[in-house]
């Protein structure tokens, strides 16, 4: 059995249909509110006119990952960062696929500067003048996992606060049909191999498994975590926000999954 990876919560952010930001998120589940009408993610580490031309990956990431950012109280711009995501942005992908098979001379040039994978980190650290580390990190329908098992090496082996941002939208045309991505949902963590005052610990230890997606009971919670690959966060967000200890399993690839323990101060 590998050794576990023990990191500390600094900040949290989320973005979901139903639940526009992570305070939203917490009230739901503990059942003091009920799913709402979300708006465009508000992206505001963004300068507006960044915020105007990005597509809604970019969007959904930088909204999440400044949302962490600000509870942690860190600075974003020495924080490396990991931005996972299963499949990018299908959306701009399939309007390439579609523009090269038909009319490649009309190929936006900003439409293929939006598509790459590291759109997203791109974005986040020329908005946030970070010069730390980032990296972008494509596990398909493990992508939370193996973002979670990345930034939280990082974290313990560069003995630094390390931000995760994970996302997907919903698939457009023909790669829509083949992906399982039916919605939008991201969510970031700042982790960190201290505990600085932070109230929730996690214990992670890589295992031989394959892991599949269990049912929480809850239809709202089903429905997100079902509809998207960065959503297989969702049974760890749930921990969190009612944070209690608990246990549980996150796939990060194809035979190896994350036993992960919620641990609780005080």
């Amino acid at each position: 059995m590998s050794a576990a990876l023990s990191v500390w919560v600094g900040g949290i952010g989320l973005w979901a249909p139903g639940a526009g930001d992570w305070h939203a998120f917490r009230e739901i589940v503990s059942g003091a509110a009920t799913p709402g009408e979300t708006a465009r993610p508000a992206a505001d580490v963004l300068p507006p006119n960044e915020r105007r031309r990005a597509p809604e990956s970019v969007l959904l990431a930088a909204a999440a990952a400044g949302q962490a950012v600000r509870m942690s109280g860190r600075e974003a711009d020495t924080l490396p960062c990991v931005f996972a995501s299963a499949h990018g942005d299908q959306v701009i992908t399939d309007y390439m696929c579609q523009t090269l098979a038909t009319a490649p001379a009309e190929l936006s040039p900003t439409k293929f500067h939006n598509s790459v994978h590291n759109a997203p980190a791109g974005y986040w650290t020329i908005a946030t003048h970070c010069h730390a580390s980032s990296s972008a990190v494509s596990g398909g329908e493990y992508a939370f996992g193996a973002g979670l098992l990345e930034a939280a090496t990082l974290a313990v082996a560069d003995d630094r606060d390390v931000l995760l941002a994970s996302y997907d939208i919903a698939g457009s045309g023909p790669l829509g049909e083949m992906t399982t991505t039916t919605g939008p949902f991201a969510v970031a963590l700042v982790l960190s191999p201290r505990a600085d005052g932070a109230a929730v610990r996690l214990d992670i230890t890589p295992e031989p498994g394959n892991s599949g997606s269990e049912p929480l009971g809850d239809a709202w919670l089903d429905g997100i975590a079902a509809s998207n690959p960065s959503a297989r966060a969702i049974p760890l967000m749930r921990a969190l926000a009612l944070t209690r200890p608990t246990a549980l399993r996150v796939a990060a690839a194809q035979g190896l999954d994350l036993h992960i323990d919620v641990g609780v101060a005080g």
